[in-house]
């Protein structure tokens, strides 16, 4: 085996442990947390039937849900299930808990996905435009608009466009994935999405777009870019063919960090719009205490983040190989 193929495969193992690690300690810290977390699970499973239940009847009950053992013993229980591919029953719905997420997936991917490409690539070109136009008033009056709108909150936003373009236009549907009967429509699920990213845009815009334009402009400070202009290179040229090349290493990491906060800002898009997706789903089985609900939420959105920052940092390896040199001599 070669020193590079050796140096890969360590690198591999050493990802997939600290995946592996990661993972464990959110499931721990998320079990205890909600099991600590005062209110009844029985509610949840029972409804308001558990009014009528005698004492030893709710005993019984949670004898048979595993809910009356130590709380260690319970996510023993549980950790072994999870590595046998089962994450248990949902205490709400009373079937599998996979069966409960599995549909609502995609619909999440298909917002968070589409919200992250569109977030990044208008914040990046925003933030060109900007960084070509510095201190002039276009550049003002973008810095101005933008801090606004950053500030407005989702949920705000979201109501206002469902009174303006559902309510009182009618041009929009106010909430779901797609109409009933419409699953495989395209047209009925873009008509849909709209008004879900125009929020998570306005909500996460101008953040990145403010970041970026900062490294441009520092980027345009350093010496080369002296050098450049010698040359007789334009702004317009220096700034995108070398300053956002240099920045794009920069650029890949902040939309690696950023995949939790943008996946936060679809529980809130999906709570306005009524949209069916996991994110909706996590706050529902946190209020009703179902715990291997919670679990699996949780979980799903974890492997996200880690397998986001792992192409990063993948991604930022092919563009900048001075990281594959930085990451050998640490090994």
């Amino acid at each position: 085996m070669t020193l590079q193929k050796h140096r890969l495969l360590k690198t591999i193992l050493k990802r997939i442990v600290l995946f592996m690690i990661a993972m464990l300690v959110l499931s721990v810290v998320v079990f205890f947390l909600a099991r600590l977390a005062p209110g009844d699970p029985l509610q949840s499973f029972y409804g308001d039937s558990l009014e009528m239940m005698t004492q030893a009847e709710q005993h019984a009950a949670r004898v048979r849900l595993g809910l009356n053992e130590n709380i260690l013993v319970q996510y023993e229980r549980w950790i072994v299930n999870v590595f046998h591919g089962d994450f248990g029953i949902s205490l709400k719905y009373k079937i599998p808990a996979m069966q409960v997420v599995s549909p609502l997936i995609g619909n999440t991917l298909l917002l968070g996905t589409l919200a992250y490409l569109l977030v990044f690539t208008l914040a990046t070109l925003l933030a060109v435009v900007c960084a070509l136009h510095e201190d002039d008033l276009l550049d003002r009056i973008i810095c101005k608009i933008g801090t606004a709108a950053y500030y407005i909150p989702g949920f705000w936003l979201g109501i206002v466009l469902v009174l303006l373009f559902s309510i009182n236009l009618g041009w929009l549907p106010s909430s779901g994935a797609y109409g009933i009967g419409k699953a495989a429509d395209i047209g009925n699920r873009i008509r849909h999405l709209i008004l879900p990213l125009i929020v998570m845009i306005a909500s996460h815009l101008w953040y990145y777009a403010y970041m970026i334009r900062n490294k441009l402009l520092d980027e345009f400070r350093k010496d080369y870019v002296l050098l450049a202009k010698s040359k007789g290179l334009t702004r317009h040229e220096i700034v995108w063919k070398h300053c956002l090349r240099n920045v794009a290493p920069t650029i890949i990491s902040i939309m690696a960090i950023s995949v939790p906060h943008v996946t936060g800002g679809t529980v809130v898009v999906e709570a306005v719009f009524a949209y069916p997706g996991i994110g909706n789903l996590a706050v529902e089985s946190a209020k009703y205490h179902d715990y291997n609900l919670l679990m699996l939420t949780v979980l799903i959105t974890g492997i996200l983040v880690f397998l986001s920052s792992f192409a990063a940092q993948t991604i930022n390896e092919q563009i900048d190989p001075r990281m594959k040199e930085t990451e050998a001599i640490k090994w």
